[in-house]
C-alpha cells in the first residue's frame, strides 16, 4: 500500500506531466521556427516533460498536505491560493 505523500506525488505527477506536455506541444505546434522539424522537436517536448516533471511535483504535493501549512496558515492561504 502506498503512503499517502507518495500517492499524491504520483496523482500530481500525472496531471502536470500532462500539462507540461500540452503546453509544449502547443508551443512547438504554433511556432512557425519548429514546424518543418517537428520529428524532432515533439520527442524534445515528451524528454522535457518527462524531465521536469519530478521537481514541479515535489513542489505541488507538499502543498496539498495541511500538516505543511499549519491549521492558521490554511485559513489564511498565500498568493497562489487566495
Amino acid at each position: 500500500m502506498l503512503n499517502t505523500d507518495l500517492w499524491l506525488k504520483v496523482i500530481c505527477g500525472l496531471m502536470i506531466n500532462a500539462v507540461l506536455f500540452g503546453v509544449g506541444l502547443v508551443t512547438v505546434l504554433m511556432l512557425p521556427l519548429t514546424s518543418d522539424n517537428l520529428m524532432l522537436w515533439i520527442p524534445v517536448v515528451v524528454v522535457a516533460s518527462f524531465l521536469t516533471t519530478p521537481f514541479l511535483t515535489g513542489l505541488v504535493a507538499r502543498r496539498m498536505r495541511i500538516r505543511n501549512w499549519g491549521r492558521d496558515g490554511w485559513r489564511e492561504g498565500d498568493a497562489i491560493s487566495g
